[in-house]
């Protein structure tokens, strides 16, 4: 109901500004005056007022609707006031899959009796949105179509409105941020009462196998950070070695050296590749080069392991090629072009110009470009789960197994999920970290971009 409702707001919303425009067509000014806006503007002025109401009306009612319904369901329930709030969510979950018919067991009449109140409450609620939405769209039109006159500066009054929709998509967006950083403190924090910070950040062994139930057998858990970010790092260090060097002389090549039309048709195949789902590279790095590297290291004598940091550091490196080589390729492209004819009217050669002139003044653009695919490249998920490790070492070989970051906070909350244990409280402490390195580096890479931008 929630969807037919949308595309009938959305098709009123059409009718109306096409009748707004068409009638605006119609509108006279007085003597001596002109009709300050076009009829488009007027249209749309009589859409936003039918659409924007009820828009903001449908988005508030689905934010609480389940949020009622369920505590008015819970209220009828016999005994739910004496239950904790684990398990009023249970019940409320068995309420739900009974309601939908999703039925692993046979209910108690409590339990169907429940479901029936549920399914009840969400019609009487699916008649009174629809109500309440169409009688706020109706009010609208009326009201954008009585304000129609040839004097009504309707530009401006649409203007206003997608000014305020720009504010709201902004404060949306710094919202969900403050939100996310908000939940990972706070988990964190959760996480720091049970273990000490300084083990955390210092400590040498990684084992957050702990026993979440009485009837698991497991040990005591240890939770020092250092191995993961140590495997994390030798992870994004293959991955740079592969994705630095043949970024930046592809877009030297690129700039300096290919045609136009080689250019035309080799640039946009090579960003195709950032196109891949991560999820395509992962497949290649398992059942392609993870294969490759064991034979090679068997070939040369050295023992290496089914997943390997040079098997997901490689396939990364590879998808991060065109993030080094589209940034390197904007930053040759900005040097003025007087710094070429100037070093070649000096008698020097296209190589000894490129190294002595394009690459110091593009330097800090290029830098930036690195900076940004090495924070891309830490923060890597679906190669690294699929291709890395589980295994928390401190080892430089790029044979051996590894775990990153992301792997480990993968695989904490990957089954029985307590959050009042610091096995899974672990994962936002991880996270808060991962987040704290990719912010600084980020920063590193746009304060070096601007000053790259400021200087030319």
């Amino acid at each position: 109901m929630v969807g037919w409702t949308f595309l009938l707001l959305l098709t009123a919303v059409l009718v109306v500004a096409i009748a707004g425009a068409a009638r605006a067509r119609r509108l006279t000014a007085p003597a001596g005056e002109k009709v300050h806006s076009r009829p488009i503007y007027h249209g749309l002025n009589v859409a936003v007022w039918t659409g924007i109401p009820a828009f903001v009306f449908l988005l508030l009612w689905l934010l609480g609707q389940n949020t009622v319904i369920h505590q008015l369901v819970l209220a009828s329930f016999p005994g739910a006031e004496l239950m904790t709030s684990a398990e009023r969510s249970l019940l409320i979950s068995e309420i739900r899959q009974t309601a939908q018919g999703s039925l692993f067991r046979e209910p108690t009449p409590a339990i169907v009796a429940a479901a029936d109140h549920l399914r009840s409450l969400q019609a009487l609620a699916g008649q009174a949105m629809v109500a309440v939405a169409a009688a706020l769209a109706t009010v609208g039109a009326f009201l954008g179509f009585r304000a129609m006159r040839p004097t009504f500066r309707a530009r401006h009054s649409v203007e206003r409105s997608v000014t305020w929709f720009m504010m709201f998509s902004s404060l949306v967006a710094i919202l969900t941020t403050l939100g996310i950083v908000l939940s990972l403190l706070y988990e964190s924090w959760q996480f720091f009462r049970l273990v000490p910070p300084q083990e955390f950040l210092f400590g040498l062994r990684w084992e957050p196998q702990i026993a979440l139930r009485a009837d698991q057998v497991a040990g005591q858990g240890a939770f020092g950070a250092i191995p993961v970010l140590w495997g994390t790092a030798v992870v994004a260090a293959c991955a740079m070695i592969v994705a630095v060097p043949v970024g930046i002389l592809s877009a030297i090549y690129l700039t300096e050296y290919a045609d136009e039309r080689f250019r035309a048709v080799v640039k946009p195949m090579l960003e195709v590749l950032a196109g891949i789902p991560t999820v395509v590279y992962g497949f290649f790095a398992v059942l392609t080069v993870a294969p490759l590297v064991r034979t090679f290291g068997q070939f040369v004598g050295i023992d290496a392991a089914p997943n390997s940091a040079l098997a997901a550091g490689g396939v990364m490196g590879v998808m991060l090629i065109p993030f080094v080589s589209s940034l390197s390729d904007d930053a040759f492209a900005a040097v003025p072009r007087a710094m070429r004819d100037g070093s070649f009217a000096l008698g020097a050669t296209k190589g000894e110009t490129i190294r002595k002139v394009l690459l110091p003044a593009a330097l800090p653009g290029i830098v930036g470009g690195i900076l940004l695919a090495l924070s891309r490249a830490i923060g890597e998920t679906m190669i690294v789960v699929m291709a890395a490790g589980l295994i928390a070492k401190m080892t430089l070989n790029p044979f051996e197994s590894v775990t990153t970051v992301t792997v480990q906070i993968v695989t904490l909350l990957i089954g029985d999920t307590e959050f009042d244990n610091p096995k899974t409280l672990a994962a936002f402490a991880l996270g808060l970290l991962l987040f704290g390195i990719t912010l600084g580096l980020n920063l590193i890479a746009l304060r070096t971009v601007r000053k790259y931008r400021e200087k030319y």
